[in-house]
């Protein structure tokens, strides 16, 4: 059996050897030829005679492939080889890595979250300047307890941050294509009741995977349904909010704030207003950057390698229609 093997950023733990992944592939499954390719002319040569292909390949990579049973991507989101049509209508499995970013990512919501609430966005430069203004924080702090949280995508992401949310005592309340109910949540609605949710949130948390359904549904319409005290907490992927209906609110005193880790595009265009606009926190994609998330996505691959070998079903495999 022959692997299509693309790097991973990232994927090399701190004081590993750049080759630490393939050695560890190598030696699990010594009968398996893993080919590491670090280009697309690399991959165009490997994949043609390839069974396999683990990262994210490019329409012409994939229409060179000739024998290809099964495709791996190493993280969540498929968005991007979902533009592929003929892997879409391919017989071709697709898996992910999901569970293995589901808790850093949850925890990252509530870091933008109380960053937010507490100002730690205004506190941090005046550390820096060495000032003490504990007078520009009165009645501006924001109490989470009994606030409401909407969460828009109740996959596996915004399940935990449910969970999360339960242990500030916040009303949680959610939609999804595919709505089940949740300890965690005072109710989960189809995606009908969008409008209601964004409404009535306080904090509006964007977890959905990014689909044709999903693209800019948080358009300017709908920020505009939106308390002025609210926040939008963006956790999955970038085009599925207006970012500049979003920022021109936040200027006008319309929407309270933003907490961003995924944007479109990625990064920022120099001139982009999410650099300027006063209230926003972003980080740079980083939300589930945590040490076991990429462990766990070695173990994943392998576990579904190991379930190919043995003709076992796949864990983690997408729809490939929907796009998760």
């Amino acid at each position: 059996m022959k692997v299509v093997m693309t790097p991973m950023p990232g994927g090399v733990a701190p004081g590993e050897a750049d080759d630490a992944v393939l050695r560890d592939l190598e030696s699990t499954f010594p009968d398996v030829n893993f080919v590491w390719c670090t280009t697309e002319e690399d991959q165009l040569i490997a994949i043609e005679d390839a069974d396999a292909y683990c990262g994210w390949p490019t329409r012409k990579v994939f229409l060179a492939a000739k024998n290809l049973k099964w495709i791996h991507c190493a993280g969540t989101g498929i968005d991007g080889i979902m533009k592929i049509p003929e892997l879409i209508e391919s017989p071709i499995p697709v898996t992910n890595s999901r569970d293995s970013h589901v808790s850093p990512m949850a925890t990252h919501v509530f870091a933008l979250i109380t960053s937010l609430a507490q100002r730690l966005n205004e506190m941090l430069p005046q550390q820096m300047a060495r000032e003490w203004r504990p007078e520009d924080y009165a009645w501006r702090q924001i109490e989470l307890e009994g606030a409401t949280l909407g969460i828009y995508g109740f996959g596996n992401i915004g399940r935990r941050v449910a969970k999360r949310a339960s242990g500030f005592d916040m009303d949680v309340y959610a939609v999804d294509k595919h709505p089940r109910p949740s300890e965690y949540a005072q109710e989960v609605w189809g995606l009908d009741k969008l409008d209601d949710l964004i409404s009535m949130s306080d904090w509006f948390v964007v977890a959905c995977p990014y689909t044709n359904e999903s693209m800019n549904s948080i358009d300017r319409r709908r920020i505009a349904l939106m308390k002025p005290t609210a926040h939008i907490i963006i956790i999955s992927r970038g085009g599925i909010v207006d970012e500049t209906a979003m920022c021109e609110a936040i200027r006008n005193g319309k929407l309270q704030g933003a907490g961003l880790d995924a944007m479109e595009p990625e990064p920022p265009d120099p001139d982009s207003p999410l650099w300027t606009t006063p209230n926003i926190i972003f980080s740079p994609h980083a939300s589930a950057l945590v040490p076991d998330m990429y462990l766990g996505r070695r173990e994943v691959f392998k576990e579904n390698l190991r379930r190919h070998l043995n003709n076992q079903p796949f864990i983690y495999e997408c729809d490939k229609v929907a796009g998760y």
